[in-house]
């Protein structure tokens, strides 16, 4: 399937503008988070440009924000433009495919690279994960916007993988928004609107504690909001990918009741690894309770798209067992008439 090249470097350039507007905003959400907008840009251009290796910058954060901007875009705009030729020549050659991962892999782990050769004080201000996350919204934003501007080579590169992506991505959603939703409604009755999301953020990108008297702003509901649906679209890709190989191997459904168990438990304990009192503020069982509603929608949106799985599943476990009786009834080998060879010294 041939292409225009024009538009192949068109369409990356797009994206690449499109994935360093994601990591501005994720960056101006953090740091005003923390009390400090544009400290994030400004500290880089200010490491990166003029050799201040301080980590509180406070003269020119706007003249600083504008020149690393130019950088952070123009670095972007050359990361989605050379993707998008190497998505264009993995169409014809398949061999280059593992290539293509080791090129979006190495995106992921070039910036924090980056950052920890400029010291741990820059590395201390930014953080890994936040990095890290900020990465990964561009780079699904811009792989979305080439492929929904080439849905030929999309399917050509994707096949049956697109609608695994696409199941993931869904359920993901569905979950989080029931325990938005949740959390959203107990918070309203207890007369403190945002109460969870904020107290949460706050946990998460200030370090405080449930007795700090943290209030409930725009950027802390909105930071924490993009973290719990980051963390549930990629639980629910997850879940997808096992349930699309126990169509192959039914056993593996097993394995996705297993996660979902894991899940449950999981984030009962993180939030009691950030502060143990927040338990006791937010109540243990609001957490399950919502984490139960979640996985009771998600769970129904995979039973829907997986309806036969049961009986394929029942069907491999008779297998199982009609082979392991076949094996338990087999008749002994009849003793050998042959004599064995004379032994020669």
């Amino acid at each position: 399937m041939r292409h225009s090249r024009a538009r192949i470097v068109i369409d990356g350039a797009v994206a690449g503008i499109i994935g360093a507007v994601i990591v501005a905003l994720w960056f101006l959400i953090f740091d005003t988070i923390r009390g400090h907008p544009l400290e994030t840009p400004s500290l880089l251009a200010a490491t990166l440009l003029h050799g201040v290796r301080h980590p509180e910058v406070h003269r020119g954060l706007i003249q600083l924000a504008l020149e690393y901007s130019l950088i952070h875009f123009s670095a972007f705009i050359a990361f989605g433009i050379a993707g998008a030729l190497l998505l264009e020549t993995c169409e014809t050659e398949q061999a280059l495919l593992f290539s293509l991962v080791i090129f979006f892999v190495a995106f992921e782990v070039f910036f924090i690279a980056v950052v920890l050769f400029l010291g741990p004080n820059v590395m201390a201000q930014l953080t890994w994960w936040g990095i890290m996350i900020g990465n990964l919204l561009a780079t699904a934003a811009m792989l979305s916007y080439f492929f929904w501007q080439h849905p030929r080579l999309a399917r050509n590169l994707l096949g049956a993988w697109i609608g695994v992506a696409f199941e993931g991505i869904k359920a993901g959603l569905i979950g989080a928004l029931v325990v938005a939703v949740w959390f959203l409604c107990y918070d309203f009755a207890s007369s403190n609107p945002f109460h969870t999301p904020a107290l949460l953020g706050a946990m998460v990108f200030q370090d405080a504690s449930v007795g700090d008297g943290i209030r409930a702003t725009l950027p802390l509901v909105l930071g924490y909001s993009i973290l719990h649906f980051f963390a549930f679209v990629a639980f629910g890709l997850v879940l997808a990918v096992m349930l699309a190989a126990s169509e192959w191997e039914p056993f593996m459904a097993l394995g996705v009741l297993l996660l979902l168990a894991v899940f449950e438990v999981f984030f009962v304990g993180f939030v009691s690894l950030l502060d143990q009192s927040a338990l006791e503020v937010l109540g243990w069982w609001k957490i399950i309770a919502g984490n139960i509603l979640a996985l009771i929608a998600m769970t129904a949106y995979f039973i829907r798209a997986h309806r036969g799985l049961h009986i394929k599943l029942v069907e491999r476990w008779a297998m199982l067992d009609s082979e392991g009786e076949e094996m338990g009834d087999a008749p002994p080998a009849p003793p050998s008439d042959r004599r064995p060879d004379r032994l020669h010294f």
